[in-house]
């Protein structure tokens, strides 16, 4: 498998048979000039994972990719015409040659005061890889390579840390590392590396670079 990083949440993921983008929100560079994919995923309808301003573009490009969206996501969506299927934690996708399973349901809690949105995960493969969102949902499968938040209003590293060890992957790619500076990144993947249970290699991947994990 093949995974390409466009900073924050948004990642590429090649599983050989499925070209599948994540999350293109505002944060990420480079997305829009992506082409040949099945399908484009959305986890919920905050602006750093899905960009409205750019997505047309992006779509344009890949007319044949399916745009799939959370509930949240559906008004915004229907703005800006766009036309995308609406999933629910429980279903299975498949989109291109590839299997997807939506899990979760809710966004992490940002304070007491702010609404919570809805938020899916997406399990590519039988968790070949796993995109959380913003969301700290543990999956039932056992995962290989997981997306693993960084930084964020509702998170802090320790609770990252014990994420990543309950769901004790193989590989752990750091993601929705934008409102980090070029410090807080260093320091919070040592701490992830420092911190990870035994087996799990922490890898964080340079901005629009293919990597194979």
């Amino acid at each position: 498998m093949q995974i390409v990083h466009f900073g924050h949440a948004c990642v590429l993921i090649d599983t050989g048979s499925a070209r599948l983008l994540i999350d293109p929100g505002t944060f990420a560079s480079g997305f829009e000039s992506v082409t040949d994919l099945d399908a484009v995923l959305i986890t919920h309808q905050h602006f750093d994972h899905l960009d409205l301003e750019r997505l047309p573009t992006l779509l344009a490009a890949n007319p044949d990719a399916e745009l799939i969206i959370d509930p949240g996501s559906e008004d915004e969506i229907i703005d800006h015409q766009l036309t995308a299927r609406t999933v629910r934690p429980g279903e299975t996708l498949e989109l291109g040659g590839a299997r997807v399973e939506v899990v979760g349901g809710d966004h992490a809690v940002i304070h007491p005061d702010y609404p919570i949105v809805p938020n899916v995960g997406y399990l590519v493969d039988d968790g070949a890889f796993y995109h959380p969102g913003d969301s700290l949902f543990l999956p039932q499968q056992r995962i290989d390579v997981l997306g693993l938040p960084a930084g964020a209003p509702w998170l802090k590293t320790g609770e990252a840390i014990e994420f990543q060890r309950s769901v004790n992957p193989r590989v752990s790619v750091p993601i929705h590392e934008a409102l980090l500076s070029d410090v807080g990144r260093k320091g919070t993947y040592a701490w992830f590396e420092r911190l990870a249970p035994k087996g799990t290699s922490v890898r964080p991947l340079e901005t629009a670079i293919p990597v194979e994990v």
